[in-house]
């Protein structure tokens, strides 16, 4: 009789013994251990156990050891490791790195528009010197064959209406609130979806440092209340025992972007569920049963408040409920934003390709 003989799965993409490899599978446990690294290390040991992952040369150990030599982490007097600055910036690299491949850093103002102005890409349109123009605009190699043609070859004249500037692409700035949902309902089920919103989060930021350093990023989170974080507590980042006051968090970033001088606005929301959760004079008011209408319609007002402040809403809706897409739907129409109902493994590439195209979206 034909038959399968079945052997234990081992993965072929874990490390063997170097320490660059090493580091790339700590930092990624890290973002499950929400920057444990006491933890993230115990799960080491296990794996190497399993599957091997160090050698008779170099051994967790020695890893151990060269993580503090090389800065990643530092133990303090009562024995705990705590991940450093440089681990916390290497995370939001290897982030970029795997959701949106590698990006070269690029130079101040690298943001396009379909208009004219300021900026370092020339185009084809030429046009007549104008009052407050830059001189690093002017074509000379035009203005002086202009000269030529208008005063004639005797007797060199140069004047302004003989200048020719040559347009660039205007370069634009763009604001963005970035809102994680941290709500109960991102670890339910036994899946796991504030780590890949983590990752997409940290990404984000990696990007818009590197690429678009004059851009701004606030980055919210929301449950029962919505705060600001910083970039250094995204490594961090938990679930909390909380409801969903997306209210909260839409009041919370258009505050913070009616604060910056940027024509371009948006939000990005990451949420897996509909809101359930309002805060009315200190007290909660909670409905987890089905679509509150009290809770829906001022999140609703809110979405048409972004709108009449020229902020629109890309919502991530990790679910696949129809019931919850027919009111992301709903509050998309009346926001007059963008809605993506993500799969896990498509939120980063979701993030990506619809930043770089509200970033082309010009108001002056």
């Amino acid at each position: 009789m034909r038959g399968f003989s079945f052997s234990d799965f081992t993965p072929s993409d874990l490390p063997r013994g170097s320490f660059d490899d090493l580091l790339k599978l700590f930092t990624q446990l890290l973002n499950y251990t929400a920057g444990d690294a006491s933890e993230a290390l115990s799960w080491m040991n296990e794996l190497d156990k399993k599957y091997q992952l160090t050698t008779d040369e170099y051994g967790m150990g020695d890893f151990i050891e060269d993580l503090k030599n090389k800065g990643y982490i530092n133990e303090n007097g009562d024995g705990d490791l705590k991940i450093t600055a440089k681990t916390e910036q290497t995370i939001r690299q290897s982030a970029l790195e795997e959701i949106f491949g590698k990006l070269k850093k690029a130079g101040k103002g690298n943001h396009n528009s379909n208009i004219s102005g300021t900026g370092e890409e020339k185009n084809a349109d030429r046009r007549e010197f104008a009052f407050g123009d830059s001189l690093d605009q002017i074509d000379m190699t035009a203005s002086i064959q202009n000269a030529q043609i208008n005063h004639g070859l005797g007797n060199f004249t140069l004047t302004e209406r003989d200048l020719e500037v040559e347009e660039k692409d205007y370069k634009t700035l763009t604001s963005t609130v970035l809102m994680i949902d941290i709500s109960h309902s991102m670890i339910l089920y036994g899946e796991d979806r504030i780590t890949p919103a983590k990752k997409t989060a940290m990404a984000l930021a990696e990007l818009i440092r590197t690429r678009y350093p004059k851009d701004t990023l606030d980055i919210v989170v929301f449950g029962n209340d919505a705060w600001p974080i910083t970039l250094k507590d995204l490594p961090y980042l938990q679930v909390g025992p909380y409801h969903t006051n997306t209210f909260a968090g839409l009041e919370l970033a258009a505050d913070l972007l009616r604060r910056r001088k940027t024509h371009n606005k948006q939000i990005f929301m990451i949420t897996d569920g509909k809101p359930t959760c309002l805060k009315e004079n200190g007290r909660y008011y909670k409905n987890s049963m089905g679509l509150d209408r009290k809770v829906v319609n001022k999140t609703l007002n809110m979405a048409a408040q972004c709108k009449r402040l020229k902020i629109p809403i890309t919502t991530f809706m990790i679910a696949r409920d129809p019931y919850l897409q027919s009111f992301v739907r709903q509050f998309t129409q009346i926001n007059g934003g963008r809605a993506f109902y993500s799969s896990l493994n498509g939120l980063g590439e979701y993030i990506f390709e619809d930043y770089i195209k509200n970033r082309r979206k010009t108001v002056r």
